[in-house]
């Protein structure tokens, strides 16, 4: 049961975060011992498997738990993505991310970001820039439009370097001197 104001350890957890790891882990283990369906508490154990051990397939079973207890919680999805696309899960992805489209709440404009992401890992960087200028148009911040910019430009020089590969020069037919 969600019930986040009578859970000070997920606060201790949060606060500590990314910072101290150690009071992190041990303070999300007594917020899950008093409630192990606590989303806020899964998403964040997930994000340290992922982003601070490695550890994807850890994180994506407590992203998993997350959404078994919550699935209409916002805040499971954008990290769950990365883990994701880190992790190499494509697909999933994909579908996750289409799915998330349709929560209320979720930032459907970071969303359009990370689609971006997964098309430019794809190798699909004219897909990838569309949707990063989509993003950036409906961008409510200049950090996050300045984010963006540099997304595009990446994006960018990866088409033009694509572009100038030089094509195979065609073998000319030598005359015969007579």
């Amino acid at each position: 049961m969600e019930n986040l104001i009578h859970n000070p350890y997920l606060f201790k957890a949060l606060a500590a975060y990314p910072y101290d790891l150690e009071e992190t882990m041990e303070a999300l283990n007594y917020a899950l011992s008093y409630d192990d369906q606590n989303v806020q508490a899964l998403c964040l154990l997930g994000k340290v498997y992922a982003n601070d051990l490695n550890e994807y397939e850890l994180a994506k079973s407590c992203f998993e738990k997350a959404m078994a207890s919550n699935l209409e919680n916002p805040s499971i999805y954008l990290d769950y993505l990365y883990t994701l696309i880190r992790n190499e899960d494509l697909k999933e992805a994909q579908k996750l991310l289409d799915f998330a489209m349709k929560i209320k709440g979720v930032d459907k404009v970071y969303l359009m970001l990370i689609q971006g992401q997964l098309f430019e890992v794809q190798k699909r960087f004219k897909e990838a820039l569309v949707q990063f200028k989509k993003a950036k148009k409906s961008a409510l911040n200049n950090h996050f439009k300045r984010f963006v910019n540099d997304e595009i430009s990446r994006v960018k020089e990866k088409l033009g370097a694509k572009k100038k590969r030089k094509p195979k020069k065609k073998k000319r037919a030598k005359k015969s001197s007579l």
